[in-house]
């Protein structure tokens, strides 16, 4: 399972010792580490798509996998280390696709999804959800996407380790990056 940088929750836990910060330098990523980082996320024309500042942290070689081959530039870096790794659309979030495209005139849609960037939960006649966006309001028209709002975009991820250690009981169910698959929003 691919997962992209989203932070769903925050988990913050006090584990009653302080950090081994000698330790911690020599620390390597590899399976079974604990490891934060903070990223940002950069379109081609260098602006930011997705930000945090924040670090969030996972157990590497567990089940969540980072975004565009994040993992290997990773391996084997230390606290302090940064990483640069540019992914196109079909290892990020796929391609645009036209067809989760809808416009409609504006008087057929309820007046709370009148604004740009509500929210609009969509079923199909399988049962299946997804969530589109308004994108665009116009000449009495609005019109809803249900493409990531990066699909079809090549991507640059510029990620910080902020720190490698050993993983401990909990810490792979206390991990800041959740699941959400490239397609998919929760």
């Amino acid at each position: 399972m691919v997962l992209p940088f989203v932070v769903v929750r925050l988990d913050f836990r006090f584990t009653g010792r302080p950090p081994d910060h000698e330790n911690m330098a020599e620390e390597t990523i590899k399976k079974g580490k604990f490891v934060s980082l903070t990223y940002s996320i950069t379109d081609e024309q260098g602006n930011v798509m997705e930000q945090s500042d924040l670090p969030v942290s996972y157990v590497y070689g567990g089940d969540t996998e980072l975004l565009g081959g994040v993992d290997e530039a990773i391996l084997g870096k230390k606290a302090g280390d940064r990483v640069e790794v540019t992914v196109p659309p079909e290892q990020a979030f796929g391609d645009h696709d036209p067809a989760l495209t809808f416009t409609d005139d504006v008087e057929n849609v309820p007046p709370e999804f009148r604004r740009l960037g509500a929210e609009v939960e969509m079923q199909n006649e399988a049962g299946e959800s997804r969530t589109f966006h308004v994108t665009r309001i116009e000449g009495g028209r609005l019109t809803v996407d249900g493409n990531h709002p990066m699909a079809g975009k090549t991507l640059t991820l510029h990620v910080t380790v902020t720190e490698v250690r050993d993983a401990r009981p909990g810490d792979a169910a206390a991990s800041g990056i959740h699941s959400m698959t490239p397609g998919t929003r929760h």
